[in-house]
């Protein structure tokens, strides 16, 4: 090669490495995989004790029913306030796992089993108020520890009786909401408070779960039952409708929805395989005695909740004191439960005014549980409150009680088995259009949250991209 052809190219370089340039990647990857780790910057002892407190708070807020994204997010943030940067955490919807591995000292894990407990919106509320202040306060290791247990040990906001009470003003609001009158109300509450009492010595007793929602349901029903023969002129099937609501509205709809979602699908498939298997209880139940009454010869019906019309007013009074009501049966504090209640009536102004325009049952149910999901996420910071709270209260008198009997009640009793299976999938469109409105309505309100900085950003981040 001359020397005149060299220097030209220099000059020129070949097109195919300038094509390589021109579309080669220039940075690191936007999501660095398998990092090496940083060296410990807090002592041994210093770390294992963070790591505690981090998987005790995490373990709470399962148990108390937070989902996996806010569970890990706070772990995730509780460590970090100790110095702990490269942790990891995983749940698997009974156990919580949380390690730490930098790059000098041995890797620790610690593991917890979760047992659930219910609902406690007061507990809730602090445990994640305790997390805040670590960040905020810088919290030393043991007065974190005590606190804790100042949390987790101190009694409930309101005695047994007012919290069964909640459970009973559910019940009758459902059946004013469904178009009953005084007498289907008061019969509703006294067979609801009877299945309480009946669930809460089974548990006691040790007795699973699905076989609690069986009982429980077959109590509803059985209650119907004798009523038709005592000839008390009362809407049963409303009084059986009541009692279905009460049973649905406990199960984690939103919770295995929200998981699925922000890519926890292990936690996500065991909380929708339990409210499978607890509704699959609840419908063993209603369908065991609806048989046994069809074969003793019970003149059974089912009322059509179309020729009975509830004026607004009513519905929404209704409404809004079934969902204050289930936040005082999960332990709210007294403004949780005027939030509560404006949640509801907020769902079912929504779901009705939808329904006004020709939307169907699951599409008006799903844009009421998009409002409620947002309110809750965009106020939660300001009011103090978790948004769990606003988005499972405020759907409550939307979810398919009525549907669900009026389905089993055509199979069973009426042997109409394609009218019934057509009634159970709209109630389970229904389930699923809630639920997954509350997610969208969270995750549209997360940015109007006063207290989201760039780390909490980053922490939700990196717990919603895997599980």
């Amino acid at each position: 090669m001359n020397p005149t052809t060299r220097n030209r190219s220099r000059r020129f370089p070949r097109l195919p490495d300038r094509a390589r340039k021109a579309i080669s990647g220039s940075g690191p990857p936007t999501a660095p995989l398998a990092l090496r780790a940083q060296p410990s910057r807090v002592d041994a002892d210093t770390a294992r004790s963070a790591l505690g407190l981090a998987l005790r708070i995490g373990e709470s807020m399962l148990a108390v029913g937070a989902s996996a994204a806010d569970v890990t997010a706070t772990v995730l943030r509780v460590a970090a306030g100790y110095g702990l940067t490269d942790c990891q955490v995983d749940i698997t919807f009974t156990s919580l796992t949380i390690s730490y591995d930098p790059d000098d000292v041995p890797p620790l894990m610690l593991m917890r089993i979760v047992r659930p407990r219910g609902l406690d919106y007061t507990r809730l509320q602090g445990i994640t108020d305790l997390a805040a202040e670590i960040k905020t306060a810088g919290l030393g290791l043991e007065e974190a520890h005590r606190q804790l247990d100042d949390v987790l040990s101190a009694p409930h906001p309101y005695r047994r009786s007012i919290h069964a009470l909640g459970w009973s003003g559910v019940a009758g609001c459902v059946a004013f909401l469904l178009g009953g009158d005084w007498l289907v109300a008061l019969v509703a509450a006294l067979t609801t408070a009877a299945i309480e009492q009946t669930m809460r010595a089974l548990d006691r007793r040790g007795l699973p779960m699905f076989f609690q929602q069986a009982l429980g349901a077959a109590v509803a029903t059985g209650a119907a039952v004798l009523l038709i023969v005592s000839e008390v002129e009362v809407r049963t099937s409303l009084v059986v409708a009541a009692g279905i609501v009460v049973l649905l509205a406990g199960l984690s709809f939103v919770g295995a929805a929200e998981d699925a979602i922000n890519g926890f699908p292990v936690t996500a498939a065991a909380r929708a395989f339990e409210v499978l298997t607890l509704t699959t209880g609840i419908v063993v139940g209603i369908a065991a005695v609806l048989d046994l009454a069809q074969r003793a010869g019970v003149p059974l019906r089912v009322t059509d909740p179309s020729m009975y019309t509830v004026p607004f007013a009513v519905a929404l009074a209704a409404a809004a004191g079934m969902a204050g009501s289930w936040a005082l049966a999960s332990h709210a504090r007294p403004h949780a439960v005027g939030v509560a209640t404006v949640a509801g009536a907020l769902a079912w102004t929504t779901s009705s005014a939808t329904a006004a325009f020709g939307a169907g049952p699951a599409v008006a149910s799903g844009t009421a549980a998009v409002v409620v999901g947002f309110c809750g996420a965009a106020l939660t910071d300001r009011l103090r409150f978790p948004p769990l709270l606003v988005a499972v209260c405020g759907i409550v008198p939307l979810l398919p009680g009525l549907t669900i009997y009026r389905g089993l009640f055509a199979i069973v009793v009426e042997a109409d088995v394609p009218g019934g299976v057509d009634e159970l999938v709209g109630a389970a469109a229904i389930g699923l259009a809630l639920a997954a409105g509350i997610v969208l309505g969270r995750y549209l309100g997360q940015p109007l949250g006063s207290s989201r900085d760039r780390f909490d950003r980053r922490v939700r981040r990196r717990a919603t991209s895997s599980d």
